[in-house]
């Protein structure tokens, strides 16, 4: 009877030992994730920022554009609206930027997106 209970114990105790790994590797994958995800972001939003400089310092109507922030490939885009005039003010457009923050490739245990966007006038 002895021998029964050993072998049932090292059992549960092999099947604790496999959990506990189990879950420390989904735990360090979990924060690698959310890790690369907040880098995402922060490409993203660089790209905006880029965007932004690009219409309001160079004057640029229309673009899209692809650059590496790091890791993570950046495509920022942006298409300026219709003119409108307002209470006898110069003429205005109204641009909308688009910025898309990806890493690996879409199907990828690593792939991280993040796309961002704004409205901007000039």
């Amino acid at each position: 009877f002895t021998i029964v209970q050993a072998i049932f114990v090292l059992v549960v105790l092999g099947m604790l030992g496999a959990y506990m790994v189990t879950m420390s590797t989904v735990q360090q994958a979990t924060s690698t994730q959310a890790l690369m995800q907040a880098r995402a972001y922060q490409a993203a939003r660089a790209g905006l920022e880029w965007g932004i400089y690009q219409i309001v310092e160079n004057d640029v109507d229309s673009e899209n554009e692809t650059f590496d922030v790091g890791n993570f490939r950046v495509t920022v885009t942006w298409v300026s609206g219709t003119p409108y005039e307002e209470a006898g003010q110069p003429t205005r457009y109204i641009y909308n930027i688009t910025a898309t923050a990806s890493h690996a490739s879409l199907g990828s245990p690593d792939y991280t997106s993040r796309t961002l966007e704004v409205t901007i006038h000039d």
